[in-house]
């Protein structure tokens, strides 16, 4: 490789990186001759300078290639779906056994949380026992057999990507719409997804603020797979308030099951039957709207979905009877009320500060090797446009450390601007779960 200076200070003055360069890099973190620090600029000067569409499919490409690729029979017509992440966001839980309940086969290499925003492989190994490190052989016995798998990446599997997703998380490039392009595409490409259904958050809890941006986004994730050859549909949906109620991982994992029970849970609610709608269609599963919506109801009133949920936590080492028993998640051992300290309407939630007040009780990563504490996080009730009173009880913080937890309290209820007067129609109209039409 060239000296690696050299290229971080071209990247930097936005010049283009010829592919072999990007192998270089690449290759060079993944061996150990690149060290931390330099990965870390050449990520920073992607970050402030981008990469035009031809860089970011080498990119993609050499994630790829530095590791194996799954393929699955193309009668099996595997779907898989990505959220681009938010707060709360637990909706592959609940969607991946839902969608095979209805006949879908999905592969999914999933992540770890990222900046504020959840992780589905931390929620999952909140679960006593579960297993997300699957070798190649086992995640397909266990989608044989249930339908779907939820692993990591591994050594072998997509490790260039696994290693500088960690480096991201904390060095505030997470961002990045190139790297967060690569980083997508090639878990899936490598997982064995035919086709992909991309739900990419818009809001002040998603990585993507406005609807340019996530346009922007959308047209090169869609760009970059299907020239890899992968059948993609993009999702756009509110990340204004936390999805749900409960934020954590353990937490997430209890609502998940509550949810599959039967609660009705409004917002999780109408964009899981979306999502996996356009997943059955998509996949050749359902014909229309109607047949997938019918399908979907079934599985969801018959029990099938939490039935297939339990079998896949069975499947990969966990124990199923938390199904029952939602005791058997990791508790905390302190509880705080969080309680506003004015009457009015919500007209706005900060969604990333309440992520980011978290990871001081350990919902979330700091640092590449913070501890995670499974039973820490939030929950939380008001959504933008309800009303509030002095006093009123919005949610609880669960924590193992009290002054820590009173810290996040403290961050939570800044995160809340709460109007004397009601929000109009068209403000609360920038809410609506599903924005716009999907790609």
């Amino acid at each position: 490789m060239d000296n690696p200076v050299e290229l971080i200070i071209r990247k930097r003055s936005g010049e283009k990186i010829e592919r072999k360069e990007l192998e270089a890099i690449v290759r060079g973190y993944i061996e150990g001759s690149l060290p931390d620090y330099q990965m870390s600029a050449f990520l920073m000067a992607v970050f402030l300078k981008g990469m035009d569409k031809e860089e970011v499919q080498n990119l993609t490409e050499i994630y790829i290639e530095s590791g194996k690729t799954i393929e699955f029979s193309s009668s099996l017509k595997t779907v898989d779906k990505h959220s681009t992440g938010g707060v709360g966001d637990k909706i592959s839980l609940m969607l991946a056994p839902l969608a095979a309940a209805c006949g879908a086969v999905i592969p999914m290499i999933s992540g770890r949380g990222l900046g504020h925003t959840g992780g589905t492989l931390d929620k999952l190994e909140s679960i006593p026992g579960f297993r997300t490190d699957l070798n190649e052989d086992q995640f397909r016995r266990v989608i044989d057999k249930i339908g779907f798998s939820i692993i990591s990446q591994s050594k072998e599997l997509v490790p260039a990507d696994r290693k500088i997703y960690a480096l991201r998380d904390v060095t505030g490039t997470v961002e990045s719409l190139p790297l967060i392009t690569a980083s997508i595409i090639s878990k899936k490409i490598a997982e064995g997804a035919q086709n992909l259904v991309i739900d990419l958050k818009v809001g002040t809890g998603a990585f993507i603020k406005d609807m340019d941006a996530a346009r922007e986004l959308g047209a090169l994730l869609k760009r970059t797979g299907e020239k890899l050859g992968q059948k993609i549909n993009i999702v756009y949906s509110d990340m204004n308030a936390p999805l749900g109620f409960y934020i954590g991982n353990a937490l997430e994992v209890k609502e998940t099951i509550e949810y599959l029970q039967g609660k009705h849970i409004p917002d999780i609610d109408r964009l899981t039957r979306y999502l996996v709608t356009r997943m059955l269609i998509l996949s050749g599963n359902a014909s229309n709207e109607a047949e997938a919506a019918d399908r979907i109801e079934k599985a969801l009133s018959s029990g099938k979905a939490l039935e297939r949920f339990a079998d896949f936590i069975e499947a990969q080492g966990g124990d199923p009877s938390i199904c029952e028993d939602l005791s058997k998640l990791p508790q905390s051992s302190e509880t705080i009320s969080i309680k506003v300290e004015k009457s009015g309407w919500i007209r706005s939630i900060a969604c990333q500060e309440i992520g980011y007040s978290l990871l001081h009780i350990g919902a979330g990563r700091q640092k590449i090797d913070s501890r995670l504490d499974h039973a820490a996080g939030a929950y939380l009730t008001p959504k933008v446009g309800d009303h509030v009173e002095k006093g009123d009880e919005i949610g609880k913080v669960f924590c193992n450390d009290r002054e820590k937890g009173l810290h996040t309290v403290r961050k939570i209820l800044a995160a809340y601007q709460i109007s004397d007067a009601k929000p109009k129609t068209d403000e609360r109209a920038a809410t609506d779960l599903i924005l716009g039409k999907e790609l």
